[in-house]
């Protein structure tokens, strides 16, 4: 049997994804351009999901009085990093996910009828591989050169409220995106926290 392989990224390439990029709090000044957004989403929506239900909603936005009023529904020590930064993404998911199997894995038919009296599965396996999605967007936008500070602290229902009265999507989380700020800037990154070494977390069988 013949063997497809795909080159390895190199080590520097691994590093400007992972061990060289920190959760970021304050960003520059400078201002983003929402289409690196898109852009980051386009590599991101190949890598995969349970079935293909690609369940991962997002809103972009910007300053204004739309991110504003869901600054007031972030917890108090998100508040202030997210009113500041560049841009900020809310991470959500769509709890209709199914009504797209047809489209989107017609290998197997009825997927979309089966999933239809099932609201608490839909909403485990859209939330389980929404949060998979967003974990490979993070990666993205770090590929094109973002830095990012994902953040769960906040009232879900609150940001629906502001935002997706029309969509009936559900928050997960907001990620604010942006530049990596100078080193004169306070706090802008966290001393990094210890991780777990292979051997911690593993066993092999």
């Amino acid at each position: 049997m013949s063997v497809t392989t795909v080159p390895a990224l190199d080590n520097k390439s691994l590093d400007a994804l992972f061990s060289g990029r920190h959760t970021t709090n304050f960003f520059a000044e400078a201002p983003v351009d929402p289409a690196l957004v898109r852009e980051s989403y386009e590599d991101a929506r190949w890598a995969p999901t349970s079935m293909n239900i690609q369940p991962l909603r997002i809103t972009v936005l910007q300053k204004g009085s739309v991110r504003d009023s869901v600054v007031e529904h972030m917890m108090k020590g998100n508040q202030a990093k997210t009113a500041a930064a560049p841009l900020t993404v809310v991470a959500a998911l769509d709890p209709n996910w199914h009504e797209h199997m047809n489209t989107l894995f017609p290998a197997v038919p009825g997927l979309r009828e089966n999933f239809a009296d099932q609201p608490e599965n839909r909403l485990a396996m859209g939330r389980d591989n929404a949060f998979l999605q967003l974990g490979y967007l993070l990666l993205s936008l770090r590929a094109h050169g973002l830095e990012v500070g994902p953040m769960t602290g906040l009232d879900a229902e609150g940001i629906d409220s502001v935002i997706h009265t029309e969509t009936g999507w559900k928050t997960l989380a907001v990620v604010n995106v942006g530049h990596g700020a100078d080193s004169s800037v306070d706090n802008a990154q966290h001393p990094r926290g210890a991780r777990f070494e292979f051997e911690q977390v593993s066993q092999t069988l």
